[in-house]
């Protein structure tokens, strides 16, 4: 019969045509991407170790934020002038109490009223230079070093972040606050008075002659 010829000639060509379409769909893709411009393929290794675990008891009570314009000077060469950098600098100092120094003979109860603790002395737990903040302001004379110049103008920036925090009087800002957040913290816990006081500290013996 005619109509039976005309499927089974079409089909082949039928399937043919469906083949053809689903392998299309498939290198489709990679056909139209770019050969001069590939997209980057990227591959991330890593091992992470954990190298050490360190008990955590600082309370931070005040910080310090300092800004500087430091000129850092450098002699390298006897007939050449000096090596010079000016940083625009911002830091900040941290004051802080150790708080895994508290001993049980620190804690003394007084009465049914009272209790006593004895605090470590302030520390000045941490003081770095805020490079998000700081910015370069000029380099002359580097000598092709100005890399170096650089940074060691900026560690010299931190060191005096430390002093500038020391005779600022963050110490003594870090007791006082102590006072104000920890003494009502602890009598709010204890339901008694609390008087804060300095650990004393342990007399150091005379070295032997």
């Amino acid at each position: 019969m005619p109509l039976t010829r005309l499927l089974r000639r079409l089909l082949p060509l039928a399937f043919l045509l469906g083949l053809g379409w689903f392998l299309w769909t498939k290198v489709r893709p990679t056909l139209l991407e770019n050969p001069l411009n590939p997209e980057p393929r990227i591959t991330v290794t890593h091992n992470t170790v954990l190298e050490k675990v360190e008990d955590l008891g600082r309370l931070e009570l005040v910080q310090y934020q300092f800004k500087d314009v430091v000129e850092y000077k450098k002699s390298t060469y006897r007939f050449l002038p000096d090596a010079k950098v000016a940083l625009i600098v911002a830091g900040h100092a941290v004051g802080c109490l150790d708080l895994r120094k508290v001993r049980a003979q620190d804690v003394v109860l007084e009465g049914d009223s009272i209790v006593r603790v004895a605090l470590p002395a302030p520390e000045l737990c941490t003081w770095q230079v805020d490079h998000d903040k700081s910015r370069v302001y000029s380099v002359e004379n580097g000598f092709f070093q100005d890399a170096e110049l650089v940074d060691a103008g900026y560690k010299y920036a931190e060191a005096n972040v430390r002093t500038a925090a020391l005779q600022s009087g963050i110490l003594a800002q870090t007791q006082q606050n102590a006072e104000k957040i920890l003494r009502p913290m602890l009598e709010t816990l204890t339901g008694r008075r609390v008087v804060l006081v300095q650990q004393m500290q342990n007399p150091q013996r005379p070295a032997r002659r």
